[in-house]
């Protein structure tokens, strides 16, 4: 089983979405049975809570549900998840220096839109400020940036 988790700031917005998204289209690709995944966050502030409603609602109008509970990123899932894939170069930051901690890590470690064709050198902007226009647009990023990356997964443990 391949197991990927996508990490954000406080877990309620952009790293739910991915995973929702990703989810989605695993199901779709039919490898429901060989890949599956979960999301976290660099802080805890947000645990235990839903994804942002502004988040739910956006995934919603795309068929998408978002049930995750926000938890923070822990040492231990270096150890679980064979890809872990940051949403901004801060979350990157966080997960590369918690990475150091960890003697037997077995994930790869990318930043999300390194899999998207267009700026690969660009952070998912974080929508959480930002109307509804930002959330449509991060589910756009994520929906792109997440095909690619299973494509890429797919091609490597094929």
């Amino acid at each position: 089983m391949i197991k990927v988790l996508f990490v954000c700031l406080g877990n309620i917005c952009r790293s739910p979405m991915a995973e929702g998204v990703f989810k989605a289209q695993v199901e779709e690709a039919d490898l429901t049975d060989q890949i599956e995944c979960d999301s976290a966050g660099i802080i805890g502030y947000h645990a235990g809570e839903l994804p942002d409603k502004r988040m739910r609602r956006t995934a919603s109008s795309h068929g998408i549900t978002l049930t995750h509970h926000s938890r923070q990123l822990s040492p231990g899932d270096f150890e679980k998840f064979d890809y872990i894939l940051g949403m901004d170069e801060n979350n990157m930051k966080a997960i590369r220096e918690m990475e150091k901690s960890v003697s037997n890590k077995k994930a790869k470690v990318f930043k999300m839109r390194e899999f998207d064709e267009q700026q690969s050198s660009k952070d998912v902007e974080d929508p959480y400020y930002q109307g509804d226009e930002g959330f449509e647009i991060c589910y756009q990023v994520l929906r792109s940036s997440t095909q690619n990356f299973l494509d890429f997964i797919v091609e490597e443990n094929s």
